[in-house]
């Protein structure tokens, strides 16, 4: 009984090191408390002990994810949802992070890229360039729908 309150007492440090040092979402640190061939309820008690102390907390996650893969990465809502709902969050957290993006930084940064790829595309047929574009905006998980809106603006 001892050795179990002992190991878990371990566990615990290093997924609470692991929290202080960089923002993390509950499943990622089940699956790394699983890996230390802990038990479910070890594992439930860790977590549950991680989110009352405030280490682990998923809405947090979801802001920083989002602000991150967006700024840094240039990704659209479209590739970053898929990311969070592959992560295991909350729709309501993924939404409100989500949310938390300005719309106008957003659009900019849409034009901004798909700009830099018309540069960047070899000179062919203007309907050509046009789908290499919006294949390109997809990608990177912008919406169809915004990406034909802006599109005529970074042709002309």
């Amino acid at each position: 009984m001892e050795t179990r309150a002992k190991q878990e007492l371990e566990i615990y440090g290093k997924m609470a090191a692991l929290c202080s040092k960089s923002e993390q979402c509950t499943s990622d640190i089940r699956k790394k408390i699983r890996s230390l061939e802990a038990n479910s309820m070890t594992e439930d008690n860790i977590v549950s002990r991680l989110e009352k102390e405030n280490f682990l907390n998923d809405a947090r996650y979801a802001l920083t994810y989002v602000s991150e893969k967006f700024r840094i990465n240039k990704w659209g809502k479209v590739k970053i949802r898929y990311y969070l709902k592959m992560k295991g969050l909350e729709e309501k957290f993924i939404e409100s992070a989500l949310n938390s993006i300005d719309h106008d930084d957003y659009v900019a940064l849409l034009v901004k890229i798909m700009k830099e790829k018309a540069r960047s595309t070899k000179k062919g047929e203007k309907f050509e360039r046009m789908g290499q574009i919006i294949r390109f905006a997809q990608g990177r998980g912008f919406e169809p729908e915004l990406i034909h809106r802006h599109l005529r603006e970074v042709i002309s």
